[in-house]
C-alpha cells in the first residue's frame, strides 16, 4: 500500500516540478501595446522593433502583441516621449541624447567625437554608467530597457563639398531638438535648425535648411540622396539609442511580465547593433551609388573639427552634472587601458 501511495506522490509531483521550472508564461496575461519610432521600416532602428516584438509574442506564450508604428507616424521623437509620460503611448526607441529634455545627465551621450567606435560604446551604455543614467527616468515617468544604436553622424549639405572646418561656415543645418548637436555646429560656424525628423525631408526639399547629419544608414532610408548633393564623413558624433516604456505601463505589469519585455530587449538589442553595423558599413558605398558627391576629412581636418567643439565639454558639464562626466570619462579611460 505504502509503494502505491509512493507512486501515486511521485506521479504527481514529476509534472508539478516539470510546470515549476519552465517559463511562467501562465502568470503572464494578455497585452496589446503601441511601439512608435520616427524611422522607416528597412531602417536597423525598426528591424530591432520587429525583432522585439517576435522575441515578446514568443516569450508570452502569444499573449502580448506589440503594434508597430515607424516612420513618425505617432508624432516626433519629443511628442511621442510626452505620449509615453501619459500613458497615450507604451513603447518607443530614439537617440538618448533627446532625454536631455528630462534628464540633463542624459545630454553626456550627445558631446561630439566622444567614442572611436560602436564597441566601445555597447561597454559604456551597457555598464555602470549607462544603467546610472537609466535609474533617472522612472521619476519623469519613464522607463528604460535597453540602449540600441543609430550609429556615427555624418554631415550633408546642397550648396558645396565640405572637405575643411571653413566649409561649414554659414550652411543652415538641420539638428535633433536637443541642446549639444545645437551648439556643436553653431561652433563650427553652422546655423542649427532644430526639427523634428517627421519634417526633415520636407525641409530639405524646400531649402528651409542647407543640410542635416545623420548615419549613413538614414540617409539612404530616408531617401535623403534625393534632396542633398554632398555628404562629408564627419563621424562627429555617436547616438546610442534607448527604448523606452511607459512607466504607467510598466507599474501594471507583474514580475513575469516585466522580465519578459526586460529580456526581449536586451535580445533584441545584440540583433539590432549587429545590423545596424552591417547596414552602415555598406550604406556610404550605396550613398556613392545615387550620385551625391561624398568627401572624407584629412586627419589634420578632423583635428580642428575636434578642436572647435572642446569648449562644449566645459561648457555644458555644469548642464549635464560634473560628477556625471567625469564618470564618462573615467569609463572611457578604463575601457582604453589609459
Amino acid at each position: 500500500m505504502l509503494n502505491k501511495l509512493t507512486k501515486l506522490a511521485l506521479g504527481l509531483a514529476l509534472p508539478i516540478a516539470l510546470l515549476s521550472t519552465g517559463p511562467a508564461i501562465a502568470e503572464i496575461g494578455e497585452h496589446q501595446l503601441k511601439f512608435a519610432s520616427a524611422n522607416n521600416k528597412g531602417h536597423p532602428q525598426v528591424m530591432g522593433m520587429e525583432k522585439f516584438a517576435e522575441l515578446l509574442k514568443e516569450k508570452s506564450g502569444g499573449k502580448i502583441e506589440v503594434k508597430l508604428y515607424p516612420g513618425g507616424v505617432l508624432g516626433g521623437d519629443v511628442q511621442t516621449v510626452s505620449a509615453l509620460q501619459g500613458g497615450v503611448i507604451e513603447m518607443t526607441v530614439l537617440n538618448a541624447g533627446i532625454l536631455a529634455n528630462n534628464v540633463k545627465p542624459f545630454g553626456a551621450v550627445d558631446l561630439p567625437f566622444l567614442f572611436n567606435s560602436g564597441e566601445e560604446a555597447d561597454k559604456v551604455m551597457d555598464g555602470p554608467f549607462g544603467s546610472g543614467l537609466m535609474k533617472l527616468l522612472p521619476d519623469t515617468g519613464l522607463v528604460g530597457l535597453a540602449y540600441w544604436e543609430l550609429g556615427f553622424r555624418n554631415l550633408t549639405n546642397n550648396r558645396h563639398p565640405v572637405t575643411k572646418l571653413e566649409d561649414i561656415k554659414g550652411l543652415k543645418i538641420r539638428t535633433i531638438q536637443s541642446p549639444i548637436p545645437i551648439e556643436l555646429f553653431n561652433s563650427l560656424g553652422a546655423n542649427a535648425v532644430p526639427l523634428p525628423y517627421t519634417e526633415l525631408y520636407t525641409a530639405l526639399e524646400t531649402g528651409t535648411v542647407d543640410g542635416q547629419e545623420n548615419p549613413a544608414a538614414n540617409i539612404i532610408n530616408a531617401k535623403f540622396f534625393e534632396v542633398q548633393k554632398y555628404m562629408t564623413v564627419t563621424r562627429h558624433q555617436y547616438n546610442p539609442q534607448i527604448v523606452l516604456i511607459s512607466k504607467k505601463f510598466w507599474d501594471g505589469l507583474n514580475d513575469e511580465e516585466k522580465a519578459a519585455f526586460q529580456s526581449a530587449a536586451t535580445e533584441a538589442r545584440d540583433y539590432q547593433r549587429k545590423v545596424s553595423r552591417e547596414m552602415d558599413a555598406k550604406a556610404i558605398e550605396e550613398i556613392k551609388k545615387t550620385g551625391m558627391e561624398v568627401s572624407e576629412l584629412s586627419p589634420e581636418e578632423t583635428q580642428k573639427l575636434r578642436d572647435a567643439v572642446k569648449p562644449l565639454i566645459d561648457k555644458f558639464s555644469p548642464q549635464i552634472g560634473a560628477e556625471t562626466v567625469n564618470q564618462l570619462m573615467k569609463e572611457l579611460d578604463t575601457i582604453r587601458g589609459k
